[in-house]
This record gives structure tokens, sequence and C-alpha cells, in this order.
């Protein structure tokens, strides 16, 4: 089901709590939604669109990948970058990292860690964010 993107900071700015099984259903809201907006967004967290839990879709390459509970524990090559974000008006200047290793559940909650470059490498460091509540 495709659902409203929330604008509410208050809402946005909480940090995400831990993602379960219980929690594919939202999974497959927050792949739905992201790709109704394929045209302006690239990724999403669950919170965009009203859960409060650690999972993020985004576009690898051309394909959408499911993160449930990811945590960033390499980062190499810090840079400047300008973000915008579908919950929030305007762009904001942010540092990020040219390489990122993350540790995370697929949906089979089974714990895989993988290195992340370039673009891919930011939309994930985009999505982190929002499951820790920072607002970009």
């Amino acid at each position: 089901m495709v659902r409203e993107i929330v604008k509410d900071e208050a809402f946005l700015s909480q940090r995400a709590e831990i993602a379960g099984s219980e929690d594919l259903a939202a999974a497959q809201d927050l792949l739905e939604t992201l790709a109704a907006h394929r045209d302006s967004c690239v990724g999403m967290a669950a919170n965009m669109i009203g859960v409060n839990k650690r999972i993020i879709a985004f576009d690898c390459e051309g394909r959408y990948l499911l993160m449930f509970n990811p945590e960033i524990i390499r980062t190499s090559g810090p840079y400047e970058a300008e973000e915008g974000c579908l919950s929030l008006d305007g762009l904001r200047k942010v540092r990020r990292w040219k390489s990122i290793k993350v540790q995370y559940q697929n949906e089979r909650f089974q714990t895989r860690r993988k290195t992340f470059t370039g673009w891919t490498a930011q939309i994930i460091q985009h999505e982190v964010d929002h499951c820790e509540g920072i607002l970009i």
C-alpha cells in the first residue's frame, strides 16, 4: 500500500525502534511508497511513512533493496554534499562518506555486512540518519 509522506518534524526526530518480522508488511508498504515516488526520491526510511522502525528502502543501481536495522560500522573518505528530502522542504548541507560498511538484516532477518560506495552510500547514509532521528 502506498502511504502518505510524513512531514511532522517532531515524529521524524524520534530515534526509530528495532524492526522485527512483524514489520514485514510495513517494509512492503515502504517499497511501494518509494516506487510511487521514483521520479523524485531514491530512498526512504520507515518513519517517512509513519512507522517508527529501523527499516530503509533505496535504489541500488536500478533495483530496490530493503535493510532492517541498518548500522554503519565503517566509513572513509569524507566529503560535503547537499541533499533534499520528501519529508522536508529545501536543500541542506551535510557531511557524507564516500565508502561505508553497513551491518543490517535482510528480509529473513539474517545479519549481513556489505560495503557501499558513491551515490548508493550517500543514499544509505541519509536513510540511516532518518532512523537515528536526524533531520536533513
